[in-house]
């Protein structure tokens, strides 16, 4: 393992022409103090964990020590957001300290969020509370624990700083760490801009770092589209089957390598609401939980538009009609593994919308009700009695149920329900829970539910039966956190 000045800096998104990016220090943060270091991620760069125990540790992760060999920019990205283009973005508040190669051969972009103002600003102050900072970091773990693609976080550091939200709150620095940082309105910005030369070259760029072997065909901008569009119906179908809501899903915050990242106001639904808004800044509707996978294809239009130079309009069109066929084969995959089946069909989907519709008629926790699904017994004149009284309707439970017996009537209870606890959670980052991180952190210095519920989230398949407390449905007082953009 490596230590701090061992770490090996390279910067191929810095030697991209100057119209890709701004070069940016970050802003010195006061007095800066550790929070919490995620040991697990600093594997990916082959950093030693004993590293953050150094008093110097901190300072090296908000800023206010430029790594050798870092070269520190800001990204410049359009994008369209809630549906309507801004033609310039960019990192307001991040800065790109450079990439990293570890020893297996990976480049890992070390971002640093919260590391004040850049060119892209838009008069904003350029820092990152504790509050959204703690969100950030414990669910882009959540989600890599999940099994979802997702950017990861090594650390947060904090300062006594002052940053004014709604209220007055102290500034924190997460840092960062993907594969990538490139997003769809990294190309839309050059398409408005009618300089397809720089599309070119970022496309280029992206498949030669991410997609070597496709960049000597002739029609690499088609599998590069079209690679994109796989990969972004299948996170959809991952994010649906999971409860999971991102809040926010402008062209700008959508990533080229099928990435869940720029967490925001991100919620886990909890009683089964297909029409779930997490974002308290969305009273429309339009990021809503039913909306996801439709507003994956919006984007992907809009991508499709941006490369419209590189790739021809009939091609494109033929990329897009794969999308919906692709999620919904996937989605109808991980429901079916949800509910223990093999070799789920199309002939499966009655008897998993039903279940949806009864779960949503009774309020059921969606996390909660698949996992107890792994008990169902399939014995005939079986007690399945904890299921069936969950539902109001319970002539409509016992309907289901037959079907769902019979379908199972191959299986072994006890190897289905090993591979059901495989694929549904017992614990997944509910607002209750981040809460709580969040208040213990800002009223008493106190971190160590910050690193609890990281090591309980790294596992959330697994029964763990001292924190089986945490599985359990949010309190009456959880029904009013508010979750909004500047979260």
């Amino acid at each position: 393992m490596r230590k701090l000045h061992q770490l090996n800096f390279e910067n191929s998104f810095a030697r991209l022409p100057d119209s890709f990016h701004s070069r940016q220090l970050p802003t010195p943060l006061p007095a800066p103090y550790l929070v919490s270091f995620n040991a697990n991620a600093a594997q990916l760069i082959d950093l030693d964990s004993a590293e953050s125990s150094r008093p110097d540790f901190a300072g090296h992760f908000c800023g206010n020590r430029i790594p050798p060999n870092a070269e520190p920019l800001a990204m410049l990205y359009a994008g369209h957001q809630f549906g309507h283009f801004v033609p310039q973005l960019g990192d307001g508040r991040a800065i790109l300290l450079g990439e990293i190669r570890n020893r297996a051969g990976e480049l890992w972009d070390v971002q640093l969020k919260g590391a004040g103002v850049t060119p892209y600003s838009r008069q904003g102050d350029g820092r990152a509370v504790l509050r959204s900072s703690i969100r950030e970091y414990l669910c882009s773990e959540a989600m890599h624990g999940l099994g979802i693609p997702t950017n990861r976080a090594l650390c947060i550091v904090g300062s006594d700083e002052e940053v004014y939200r709604e209220s007055i709150e102290t500034a924190a620095v997460i840092t960062r760490l993907s594969p990538s940082h490139v997003r769809f309105g990294s190309f839309e910005v050059f398409f408005h801009r009618n300089q397809y030369d720089h599309l070119t070259t970022l496309a280029d760029y992206v498949i030669a770092r991410h997609f070597p072997y496709m960049a000597t065909d002739k029609d690499k901008y088609r599998r590069f589209f079209d690679e994109i569009t796989l990969r972004t119906a299948r996170l959809m179908a991952q994010w649906q089957a999971v409860g999971f809501a991102h809040g926010v899903m402008n062209t700008d915050n959508m990533s080229i390598l099928g990435l869940t990242f720029d967490y925001g106001p991100f919620g886990f639904m909890e009683a089964y609401d297909p029409g779930y808004i997490c974002n308290h800044s969305d009273p429309h509707g339009r990021y809503a939980f039913d909306q996801q996978p439709q507003v994956g294809l919006w984007n992907l239009t809009c991508l499709a538009q941006a490369l419209s130079p590189l790739i021809p309009q009939e091609e494109a069109e033929a990329i897009l009609d794969s999308y919906a066929p692709t999620f919904y084969a996937h989605y109808t995959g991980l429901m079916g593994d949800k509910l223990g089946l093999n070799n789920t069909s199309e002939d499966d989907i009655p008897l998993i919308s039903t279940l949806l519709e009864m779960m949503q008629a009774s309020r059921l926790d969606y996390t909660n009700l698949f996992r107890g699904l792994g008990n169902f017994d399939t014995a005939a004149g079986a007690n399945n009695d904890a299921l069936r009284d969950q539902f109001i309707d319970r002539p409509a439970f016992d309907d289901w149920a037959t079907s769902y017996r019979e379908r199972l009537r191959a299986s072994d209870n006890i190897e289905r329900k090993a591979r059901m606890d495989s694929v549904n959670p017992k614990y997944i980052l509910r607002n209750y829970l981040a809460q709580g991180a969040i208040e213990q952190a800002e009223k008493h210095r106190n971190y160590s539910e910050i690193d609890r519920l990281l090591n309980l989230l790294a596992r959330p398949y697994d029964e763990q039966p001292e924190m089986k407390t945490y599985a359990a449905l949010p309190p009456e007082w959880a029904q009013h956190i508010s979750v909004s953009c500047s979260s």
